[in-house]
């Protein structure tokens, strides 16, 4: 099938990372894609090599005249988080085949509340505009059997050898006695403590190699340093690297090398599921607090134990708590073990092409 997704960047570049990552999939598994993006800048480090069978393309509103007339038409649309479809491409679709509606999905975010199994797979029928008639599918990623699934290519779950592991790591500058940590996050209010207790003490007894992600964690981190009292950044206890930003593949890699990641939004904590290392995550906060109650959500379908759930929620600002300690062998048998009961359930990709078969 032809597929067009459409992907509007809003921050963080989270979205334009799920998108992609659901295009190279398809691609790989035969289909052909294209991906209207508002913004496509970061695709240069996150995706260097481009995919075969994946078009990039510009999303401009309105589309131009000469675009739209030289577009052949797709048999699935996908918008992707709540962007709206330009109506130009939609009468464009409906005039060459008339009699034939497109399978039209609306991909939307990660959660593991109890309304996204009532919701997911949905119709909603269009009254108006140039689609008038059609219906759009609502399509919701999810952790339990009955919604959409997440997303996972071939080998991205399988557990590394030891040897792997120790040579992903030699690469990634820690040494055989450091606890490997990756740093993604937006500005976590326990972020200082943290640095504090590592600075003094490491993780557990154990010196810490921290790798600071870029873009906002590297920030956040540079902003305790400029507080005072004065933060060394290479004590005994915990030594802080500065990747550069890396391809998805890289990134993934890294998380699966390391003992602890500290995770954001959504893209990332599926691929630290999938790593099978403890993790932290970050949710992106709303205004309307929404974010309380989805994170509530991810730890009761995680069965967190008490202290990783009480991590959480100090770390998200939703508790005024000292942060717990962390129990690497406890969280990491936690993670493991939800990563088994989602690796027997079928991923996202291949839901959404059962899917839209079936509706075509």
């Amino acid at each position: 099938m032809l597929w067009d997704i459409f992907c509007t960047v809003i921050d963080n570049h989270g979205d334009l990372g799920v998108c992609w990552r659901l295009s190279a999939e398809l691609a790989r598994r035969g289909e052909q894609v294209r991906l209207w993006v508002d913004d496509a800048s970061a695709l240069a480090w996150m995706a260097p090599q481009g995919q075969a069978g994946v078009t990039v393309l510009p999303w401009l509103s309105p589309l131009p005249a000469d675009r739209l007339a030289s577009l052949a038409p797709a048999d699935v649309l996908v918008e992707a988080f709540g962007c709206e479809i330009d109506a130009g491409l939609l009468a464009r679709h409906r005039a060459l085949r008339p009699e034939q509606p497109r399978v039209w999905i609306n991909l939307e975010y990660l959660s593991a509340e109890a309304w996204v199994e009532r919701c997911h797979a949905l119709p909603s029928p269009v009254m108006n505009g140039p689609a008038a008639g059609w219906t759009k599918w609502f399509f919701y990623p999810g952790f339990t059997p009955a919604t959409g699934g997440l997303m996972r290519e071939p080998g991205v779950a399988d557990e590394p050898t030891p040897e792997w592991r120790l040579d992903q790591r030699q690469r990634l500058g820690a040494q055989a006695q450091h606890c490997l940590v990756s740093l993604f996050c937006y500005e976590p209010p326990a972020l200082p403590a943290l640095l504090a207790r590592w600075q003094t003490e490491g993780q557990a007894g154990q010196p810490v190699h921290l790798l600071v992600m870029p873009g906002r964690p590297a920030a956040a981190v540079r902003a305790v340093q400029a507080e005072p009292p004065a933060f060394a950044e290479g004590t005994d206890w915990l030594r802080l690297a500065w990747p550069e930003a890396v391809p998805q593949a890289e990134f993934d890699r890294t998380l699966r090398a390391c003992d602890l990641n500290f995770v954001r939004g959504e893209d990332s904590v599926v691929r630290a599921l999938w790593a099978g290392r403890a993790l932290v995550w970050h949710i992106y906060p709303q205004d309307d607090e929404a974010h309380r109650d989805k994170l509530g959500a991810f730890l009761d379908w995680l069965d967190a134990p008490p202290s990783l759930r009480q991590f959480h929620e100090v770390w998200n600002g939703l508790s005024a708590a000292p942060l717990p300690p962390i129990d690497l062998p406890e969280w990491q048998a936690c993670v493991q073990a939800a990563r088994a009961k989602l690796l027997a359930q079928s991923d996202l990709v291949t839901q959404l092409l059962r899917f839209c078969t079936e509706k075509r």
